[in-house]
């Protein structure tokens, strides 16, 4: 017998036919022998119509009531699947956050989970219930009700299982599992049987959809193997695991294309040369709370630099207007912004010992005409800038070129 958290996304609960569905798989994991603690989202689109409620009182909603409203979605949820589940013959209670004590820090409507008491789960366990919990949510030490973001259930799931020490986290949604890169850009995007956390950690951070970024850190910190499977069909899914479990054999030396739309680029030109200036430059773009990603320094011939960075899509107005400020201080030429965009990556912790994947990545663009117009890269990936006419392209070009595509 071994214990197993499962989390149920909003488009796998998304109508009552969907949460027997649900029901169903679970029992049919308890005939099977085993434990089963159950995280579920809200109801899709519910989380969006709260939301749009807070929005209809307030222009900007105050975040601790903001918290109280919007965690109500996955309490409807949990309930009603408890109700199916006995239903259907099989003992079940539901928890809120707050029910389990899932302890957070008071940072409203980003919050991060601190501690969890899994003594309640336990002792329902050990009387063969079915433990479902309401994922997103917790509480602070004063008792508010806090949620941990877009996407947070993830989260909530991986903890659960971290703390329950539970064989398998399995994270439910509407794809199979972790692909080479988006099947809707490329038909010949392959499901990946296995995928190290690492890799899975800069796929998501790149753009991938498929798992919130927290969750993974979560589960690659404390180890928790992590499957992705479809609710609506069967299948082993994929499994996210530590780099040693993988051997040899079986790691490609890049694992995924991955991709990010959201992104805009920001250069600041003709700054004077001398010390400290790109401090001067970025230290009030992270005071505004802006997160920069790629960063590139050049020197211009009449000894000044341009510098050039990018930024979330959303944040481009913000973070040009605050660089507008510097300029002035500074006395730089000018500033400009540019949101037709897009970053792509190449990722697999192969790269590390194989030489070549950068002259791959570049040569396969240059024979599509791509220009690159800025470069990162880390152990395990390389990303390039280039502009958003070119994405699609660009995909499907470096799918190839790295054998990635389904035979």
């Amino acid at each position: 017998m071994s214990l197993i958290v499962q989390k149920y996304g909003g488009t796998s609960v998304g109508t009552v036919e969907r949460i027997q569905a649900v029901a169903d798989k679970v029992i049919g994991f308890r005939k099977a022998g085993h434990d089963i603690v159950v995280v579920v989202s809200a109801m899709s689109g519910e989380t969006n119509r709260l939301i749009g409620l807070a929005g209809a009182m307030q222009s900007t909603p105050d975040a601790r009531e903001l918290d109280v409203l919007v965690s109500t979605g996955e309490q409807v949820t949990i309930a009603l699947l408890c109700m199916a589940l006995k239903a259907k013959g099989q003992d079940a209670r539901s928890y809120t956050g707050g029910q389990v004590r899932i302890l957070t820090d008071n940072s409203h409507t980003k919050a991060r989970i601190q501690d969890i008491d899994d003594a309640n789960m336990r002792a329902d366990l050990e009387l063969g219930r079915v433990v479902v919990v309401a994922g997103f949510q917790g509480v602070d030490l004063d008792g508010n009700i806090t949620t941990l973001g877009r996407g947070g259930s993830d989260t909530t799931g991986v903890a659960l299982a971290a703390a329950l020490k539970a064989d398998e986290c399995q994270i439910y949604t509407d794809v199979d599992g972790v692909y080479t890169t988006d099947p809707r850009v490329v038909e010949k995007a392959r499901r990946l049987e296995k995928i190290t956390f690492e890799e899975m950690l800069e796929m998501a951070s790149l753009g991938s959809k498929v798992l919130q970024i927290r969750a993974v850190e979560f589960a690659g910190k404390y180890q928790v193997p992590l499957r992705v499977l479809s609710s609506f069909k069967d299948g082993p899914g994929t499994l996210i695991t530590i780099d040693e479990e993988i051997s040899d054999m079986e790691q490609p030396v890049v694992s995924g294309i991955a991709f990010n739309r959201d992104e805009a680029k920001l250069s600041i030109r003709g700054v004077p040369d001398s010390p400290g200036v790109a401090s001067k430059i970025l230290a009030p773009i992270g005071e505004a709370n802006i997160e920069v990603d790629v960063i590139v320094q050049n020197m211009a011939a009449d000894n000044t630099n341009d510098l050039t960075f990018t930024v979330h899509r959303n944040e481009l107005e913000k973070a040009k207007a605050v660089l507008e400020s510097v300029a002035k201080d500074l006395n730089a030429r000018e500033v400009v912004g540019d949101d037709t965009i897009v970053k792509v990556s190449v990722v697999g912790v192969g790269m590390r010992s194989h030489a070549g994947v950068a002259s791959t990545m570049f040569n396969a663009l240059a024979a599509e005409n791509i220009n690159i117009q800025l470069i990162t890269t880390s152990e395990i990936k390389i990303s390039v800038i280039i502009e958003e006419k070119y994405l699609e392209l660009a995909v499907r070009c470096l799918h190839s070129a790295f054998d990635l595509d389904a035979a």
